[in-house]
């Protein structure tokens, strides 16, 4: 057993997206996702076969989905995304470090 903080080793520069397992088990994957005026590409969404919850820790972001709708998250804001629900980062803030805790469970 190893004690963490979820706020450490958090790199001061980040040329790209940070994402990090935490914790994997038979059916869930706990990851930590660092975003610094990040975003997802323009062409393309997420499509994935598992359920996601996620929360915004630190920061502010905000998610576009395939049907228009998007979702500003700020700091403790979280979010249930079901499997295959088509999805993508729009924006993070480029003037401070987005932490995101993400739950993906089948």
């Amino acid at each position: 057993m190893l004690k963490q903080n979820i706020f450490d080793q958090l790199p001061s520069e980040l040329p790209q997206e940070l994402f990090q397992n935490l914790c994997i088990g038979q059916n869930i994957r706990v990851e930590r996702i660092l975003s610094k005026g990040h975003s997802s590409p323009d062409v393309g969404w997420y499509d994935q076969d598992e359920n996601e919850w996620v929360m915004v820790l630190e920061g502010h972001a905000i998610l576009g989905f395939e049907d228009g709708k998007e979702v500003e998250m700020l700091k403790g804001d979280h979010l249930n995304i079901p499997a295959h629900c088509k999805h993508k980062v729009s924006w993070t803030d480029p003037q401070q470090t987005t932490v995101w805790l993400a739950v993906f469970y089948q």
